[in-house]
Protein backbone atom coordinates (compact mmCIF):
# COMPACT_ATOMS: atom_id res chain seq x y z
CA UNK A 1 0.00 0.00 0.00
CA UNK A 2 1.65 3.31 -0.95
CA UNK A 3 1.10 6.61 1.73
CA UNK A 4 0.83 8.71 -1.66
CA UNK A 5 -2.44 10.65 -1.59
CA UNK A 6 -5.23 9.73 -4.44
CA UNK A 7 -5.49 12.68 -6.20
CA UNK A 8 -2.85 15.17 -7.57
CA UNK A 9 -2.47 18.41 -6.00
CA UNK A 10 -4.29 21.14 -7.58
CA UNK A 11 -1.12 23.47 -9.11
CA UNK A 12 -1.77 27.16 -9.27
CA UNK A 13 -0.71 29.26 -11.99
CA UNK A 14 0.89 32.20 -11.35
CA UNK A 15 -0.90 34.92 -12.67
CA UNK A 16 0.07 37.92 -15.41
CA UNK A 17 2.38 40.55 -14.07
CA UNK A 18 -0.47 42.85 -15.13
CA UNK A 19 -3.36 40.72 -14.13
CA UNK A 20 -4.37 42.37 -10.61
CA UNK A 21 -4.15 45.71 -12.31
CA UNK A 22 -6.52 44.91 -15.60
CA UNK A 23 -8.46 42.77 -13.18
CA UNK A 24 -9.66 46.06 -11.34
CA UNK A 25 -9.58 48.06 -13.56
CA UNK A 26 -12.80 45.87 -14.97
CA UNK A 27 -14.34 45.26 -11.49
CA UNK A 28 -14.11 49.07 -11.63
CA UNK A 29 -16.34 49.27 -14.92
CA UNK A 30 -18.59 46.59 -13.48
CA UNK A 31 -22.07 47.67 -12.10
CA UNK A 32 -21.02 45.82 -9.23
CA UNK A 33 -18.24 47.86 -8.27
CA UNK A 34 -19.32 49.76 -5.43
CA UNK A 35 -19.45 46.44 -3.82
CA UNK A 36 -16.58 44.50 -5.36
CA UNK A 37 -14.46 47.17 -5.96
CA UNK A 38 -13.96 47.43 -1.90
CA UNK A 39 -14.09 43.33 -1.69
CA UNK A 40 -11.17 42.77 -4.03
CA UNK A 41 -8.41 45.64 -2.25
CA UNK A 42 -9.55 43.96 0.59
CA UNK A 43 -9.14 40.17 0.07
CA UNK A 44 -5.95 41.92 -2.54
CA UNK A 45 -4.26 43.42 0.62
CA UNK A 46 -4.84 40.29 3.26
CA UNK A 47 -3.30 38.00 0.40
CA UNK A 48 -0.44 40.53 0.50
CA UNK A 49 0.20 40.86 4.34
CA UNK A 50 0.12 36.64 4.08
CA UNK A 51 2.79 36.52 1.09
CA UNK A 52 5.11 38.97 3.73
CA UNK A 53 4.46 36.80 6.68
CA UNK A 54 4.83 33.16 5.28
CA UNK A 55 7.20 34.64 2.29
CA UNK A 56 4.65 32.27 -0.15
CA UNK A 57 2.80 33.92 -3.06
CA UNK A 58 0.04 31.45 -3.04
CA UNK A 59 -2.39 33.32 -1.71
CA UNK A 60 -2.30 36.11 -4.18
CA UNK A 61 -2.05 33.40 -7.01
CA UNK A 62 -5.82 32.50 -6.17
CA UNK A 63 -7.11 35.43 -5.45
CA UNK A 64 -6.95 37.06 -9.30
CA UNK A 65 -8.28 33.24 -11.06
CA UNK A 66 -11.02 33.73 -8.18
CA UNK A 67 -11.98 37.27 -8.88
CA UNK A 68 -11.99 36.74 -12.84
CA UNK A 69 -13.84 33.94 -12.22
CA UNK A 70 -16.95 35.55 -9.80
CA UNK A 71 -16.52 38.74 -13.13
CA UNK A 72 -16.86 36.15 -16.14
CA UNK A 73 -19.60 34.22 -14.32
CA UNK A 74 -21.61 37.90 -13.25
CA UNK A 75 -23.61 37.99 -16.47
CA UNK A 76 -24.88 34.32 -15.79
CA UNK A 77 -25.77 35.21 -12.56
CA UNK A 78 -27.49 37.95 -13.57
CA UNK A 79 -29.42 36.14 -16.17
CA UNK A 80 -30.34 33.57 -13.48
CA UNK A 81 -31.76 36.28 -10.98
CA UNK A 82 -33.94 38.19 -13.59
CA UNK A 83 -35.13 34.87 -15.35
CA UNK A 84 -37.72 34.69 -12.60
CA UNK A 85 -36.80 31.46 -11.65
CA UNK A 86 -38.35 30.01 -8.32
CA UNK A 87 -35.34 28.80 -6.43
CA UNK A 88 -37.11 28.35 -3.11
CA UNK A 89 -36.85 24.83 -3.13
CA UNK A 90 -33.17 24.71 -3.07
CA UNK A 91 -30.78 23.42 -0.52
CA UNK A 92 -29.10 26.04 1.91
CA UNK A 93 -25.26 25.02 1.74
CA UNK A 94 -24.55 25.80 5.03
CA UNK A 95 -27.03 24.25 6.27
CA UNK A 96 -25.88 20.96 4.45
CA UNK A 97 -22.64 21.10 5.80
CA UNK A 98 -23.36 21.38 9.45
CA UNK A 99 -25.56 18.35 8.78
CA UNK A 100 -22.61 16.14 7.25
CA UNK A 101 -20.27 18.15 10.01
Amino acid sequence: MSAQPDHAPTTVHAPAPGAPAELLAQLRADKRADRWVPAFEHEWAAALEESRRTFSLARLYEVVPDWQGRLAHAPAVDAFVASGYDDSDAVDLAELRLRRG
